[in-house]
Formats: C-alpha cells, structure tokens, sequence
C-alpha cells in the first residue's frame, strides 16, 4: 500500500510541477490525486471506520484554511472593483527609474503582508503598465515585484497561502511570525533592491502617452475610500480577532465578509441593479479564482494521506539522518520551492514535523516560513505571484532566469544569513 501510495503522489506532484508543459491544470491533477489516494488508502488499509474518522479530521483543517482564502479574495476584489487600490497607486510619482524602483517595492513589501502576495502582484503590475511605457522596464519591474511580493507576504500570518497554513495549524502565531521573519524579509527585498539601483542609475521614467478616460466614473472618492480602508481594516484585524476570541482565522474573515457586504448594500442601495451589479459582494465571489481554492482543497487532502500512513514521519527521520541540521533540511525545502508549488511542500512539512517535538513559533516553523515564502522567487515558476506575473507581461521562463533569478538566489541566501544571526543573538 505505501508503495502505491507515494507513486501516486509523485506522478500527481509531478503533473502540477508540470502544468504549463504538459498543459493539463494543476487543479485537476491535484483533484485525481487526492482522490486516488484516498480510494487506494481506504480499500488496503481494510479498518474503514479509521479512514472514515481521519478523512473528516483533514477535511476539517482543509475547510479551514479555504473558507479563510475565499473570504480574503472576495474581500480583495470587492475594494478592486471600487477602484480602491488607485488610493496607493495614484501617489506613486517620480521621473528617476531607480526612485520609482524603491517605491514599488515598499508599497508592494507592505501591501503584500496585508493582502496577499498574488493579489498585491496583480495589482503592482498593472500599476506600471500606466507608469512605464517601455516593455523591458516593464518586464523588470515585474520580475522585482515578485521578489517584493514574495519577501512581503512570508512575514505575515495572512500575507502568503503557506504562512496562513502554518498560522491557522497552529505552527505560528501572528506576533511572533511578524517579529522572527520581518528583518530576513527586508534584507530578502533590500540587497536585491540595491544591486538593481545601481544597475538603473540615471535612467530616466518613460510613461506612456495619457488617454482621457471617457464616460462616468462608477464609485465616489467616498465610496472608493470607505471601501478600501474598511476591506483593508478587517483584514487588519483578522489576528486580532483571533487573539481576543480564540476561534480560528476563517470565522473572524467571514465575520468582516459579512460587515463590507453590509456596508456595500448601505452606501449603493439608491443605485439600478445595472448600474451597481460590478460594486455588490455577489459579483466579486463570481469573480474570485476558484481553480486555485479547488488545487488547495486537492493538494491538501492528497498530502494528508501521507500524513496518516505515516511517510512523512519516515522521511522528517530519513532527512534528519542524512542532513541532520534542521537549517539545512529547511534551506533545501525553501530552495526546491523554486521549482514547484511551495503549498505541498508546507504542507508536506506540517506533516513530517510534530507540534509536540516542535512547538508553535519554535526555530523550524517560523525559518520553514521565511524559506517556503521566498524561496519560490528564484524562479518564476515557483510561487502564484510568479506564475500571475508570467501571465500578465508574458515573461518567459529563460529571460527571468538571466534577469531575476541571481537577484532573487542573493536576496534569498541574505536573508537567511540575517534569519540565523538574529536567532542566535536573541535566543
């Protein structure tokens, strides 16, 4: 049985690595996955009660951490489709390139923590099709977007789907993640940041011609505000809530899903169904990325099989017995990141480790969130932002392998250099 389990696996985990190749969706890969092992699992395991018990055990934790990602992106297009974002993007003005470099990178470093790297990606990047008119700035400044973004969401609870995973399993705790990983994230963005400075010193900002928009504008200066700052508050305020209640991240997103919702029927309800159809809460979840809430729902349910049969006990001491250093064996996790989805990989992780041997905040959870998070900048392949990145300016594999990957290779091995100097001196 365990021999069939894990040849499943790694075909499954083999086909999402390959998405764009073989040009079958990593959803469906990761669907048939789960389900094949499950099946395999229960029909050789022969004790169905047990199977039955463990299914709904990781379906729990799997609901979890979707019905936090649903309420997160619905909250984020409902302040996209109010034009929200123009409330950062519209003070974002310089002439020298370099300038405009740093600047991009602050907003998205930030931005990224708040929202989440693959939102923030999106949004930066369309920002610089209305700064930057020459396709190479462009394609460069997507590729440093990544890198921000990635460095950005890796050292808050809510910034990256991993970090959320180690968060609401219970490895992480919202203070503690902020104040262990947020120096390495910043030397992660900085050092690449300087080596780009120096590359586009004195180069001027080329903007592309300005078009005057025509027609009405759909939100008030009012409207676009009060959405922006209250979807970004209850994001805010997600660990908050649970810090004072205790109950798990996905009530207290749900609970602010349904105050913007509230909100949004009060301040458009003297407007014709056509006119606020874009603006309601309703439209924005037909909006939302289900194919990503559908690979999560697979990926997680495949890697809990290996949880319960016990192989990723069997490979933490396997690695443990080749490696023996734990910030070795995370090092490698984070670079091989790189090459594929660094969801399966946490999670994979979160299984191999034991809470009770490795307790919330300890060395391993929070240094697995920092190498996870960044460590998928390395190539473009290997986190959403990326992949996002590569959709929208059409990057090729190649040209960010020449252009970015050295850069987001030196900021990575930084920032662990920083990670580990700071751990010592303070623990």
């Amino acid at each position: 049985m365990l021999t069939a389990v894990v040849v499943i696996f790694v075909i499954a985990y083999a086909a999402i690595a390959l998405e764009h190749p073989i040009k079958i969706n990593k959803s469906a890969s990761a669907l048939i996955g789960a389900g094949l092992l499950w099946t395999v699992y229960a029909v050789m395991s022969g004790d169905h009660a047990l199977v039955g018990q463990q299914l709904n055990e990781s379906l729990a934790s799997t609901a979890q951490i979707v019905f936090f990602l649903l309420g997160a992106m619905t909250i984020v297009e409902v302040v996209d489709a109010h034009d929200g974002f123009e409330v950062i993007t519209s003070r974002i003005k310089t002439s020298k390139l370099s300038l405009l470099m740093w600047l991009v990178g602050f907003v998205t470093f930030f931005l990224s923590a708040v929202l989440d790297n693959l939102t923030t990606t999106i949004v930066m990047i369309s920002l610089m099709k209305k700064l930057l008119d020459k396709q190479e700035d462009r394609l460069f400044f997507a590729g440093m977007i990544v890198v921000a973004a990635n460095a950005g969401g890796a050292w808050s609870p809510i910034g990256d789907v991993t970090t959320t995973m180690l968060w609401i399993g219970g490895q992480i705790t919202s203070l503690a993640i902020i104040k262990g990983v947020l120096v390495a994230s910043l030397i992660n963005l900085i050092v690449p940041f300087l080596v780009t400075s120096y590359m586009l010193r004195g180069r001027k900002v080329v903007a592309p011609a300005r078009v005057e928009e025509t027609g009405l504008l759909q939100t008030t200066d009012f409207e676009r505000n009060l959405i922006f700052f209250l979807g970004l508050g209850i994001l805010v305020m997600v660990p908050v809530f649970k810090t004072l209640t205790h109950l798990p991240p996905f009530m207290g997103i749900l609970f602010g899903l349904g105050i913007l919702w509230l909100v949004g029927n009060i301040i458009h309800r003297h407007k014709d169904g056509d006119e606020k159809q874009h603006l309601t809460l309703a439209q924005a979840l037909k909006n939302i990325d289900m194919g990503s809430i559908v690979f999560f729902i697979g990926i997680l349910l495949s890697v809990a099989t290996l949880e319960h049969t016990h192989i990723l006990t069997a490979l933490a001491r396997w690695m443990d017995q080749i490696v023996g250093r734990q910030d070795l064996i995370v090092t490698i996790i984070g670079l091989a990141s790189a090459i594929v989805d660094n969801v399966p990989l946490v999670a994979a992780s979160m299984g191999m480790y034991d809470l009770a041997q490795f307790p919330p905040d300890s060395f391993l959870w929070e240094f697995m969130a920092y190498c996870a998070g960044t460590g998928g900048s390395i190539l473009i392949i290997g986190s959403a932002a990326g992949v996002a990145a590569m959709g929208l300016e059409h990057i090729h594999f190649f040209w960010y392998v020449k252009r970015i990957s050295g850069l987001a290779l030196l900021g990575y091995f930084s920032g662990i250099g920083a990670y580990l100097l700071q751990y010592r001196l303070l623990h």
